[in-house]
């Protein structure tokens, strides 16, 4: 089955994009949002989610502060991965965050919805 690619925004208002930064990046920021446990272990993140529940992710590219994207190491395509990046609007100074990722074709809903509910975390996080 082929994978669909998707894009989202979520607006952050006035947050600091530096803070936003070290949340998207750094094990101890994903660990607030994105998984209940990340850790770096020979230059390969695990995310752990419950008592079971785990996966290994690579950096695949990044630029500090801007963007940077991950790699499942077991996600059968080489070429996927999911991007996290910051941009700011120039008319009304709102940071942004950009999610782009890649889901099976039929499960686009849901996987909006997981996003949502992770963004809604990393928010609370922040003040946001």
């Amino acid at each position: 089955m082929s994978k669909v690619k998707f894009l989202l925004e979520y607006s952050f208002g006035h947050v600091s994009p530096e803070g936003l930064w070290n949340s998207l990046s750094t094990p101890s920021g994903l660990s607030c949002w994105f998984a209940d446990k990340v850790y770096k272990e020979d230059g390969v993140l695990n995310f752990v989610w419950g008592k079971s529940e785990a996966q290994k992710a690579e950096v695949l590219h990044y630029r500090s502060g801007f963007y940077i994207r991950y790699h499942w190491l077991d996600d059968e395509n080489p070429k996927g991965y999911f991007e996290l990046k910051i941009l700011c609007d120039e008319l009304t100074m709102d940071v942004i965050l950009v999610v782009t990722d890649f889901c099976e074709e039929g499960e686009k809903e849901e996987s909006i919805d997981l996003w949502n509910n992770q963004i809604a975390s990393l928010k609370k996080a922040l003040g946001a």
